[in-house]
């Protein structure tokens, strides 16, 4: 399956909008904390372990925006965003949101 960012895909016709699609991916903050606490790998200011973590959740909407769009009969996704947001109280969790239109393309 074919996913980008643009609204439409080069070299290919849109032949059918099947819909507006989503994942989410929601991490406890507390996780975070944990790796903060034994993490050895900050160099300049940037955590390996914690970015893994946020290409983890990423990867995970991805995939629920892949199934979504699929179920449809899609077999593309454009115009997809990607957020990032803290929730909950006292900021303890993370979500990465991912959103597109599924379309079948020729």
């Amino acid at each position: 399956m074919i996913i980008t960012t643009t609204p439409s895909l080069d070299g290919k016709r849109i032949t059918a909008y099947l819909g507006v699609v989503a994942g989410e991916a929601i991490v406890g903050a507390n996780l975070f904390r944990d790796l903060f606490a034994g993490i050895t790998d900050i160099v300049g200011g940037r955590s390996g372990a914690y970015e893994k973590e946020l290409r983890q959740a990423r990867e995970i909407a991805l995939e629920e925006l892949r199934a979504a769009a699929s179920q449809l009969g899609a077999n593309a996704i454009v115009g997809v965003d990607l957020d990032y947001e803290v929730l909950g109280e006292k900021n303890g969790m993370l979500m990465v949101s991912a959103s597109g239109t599924a379309v079948r393309v020729e």
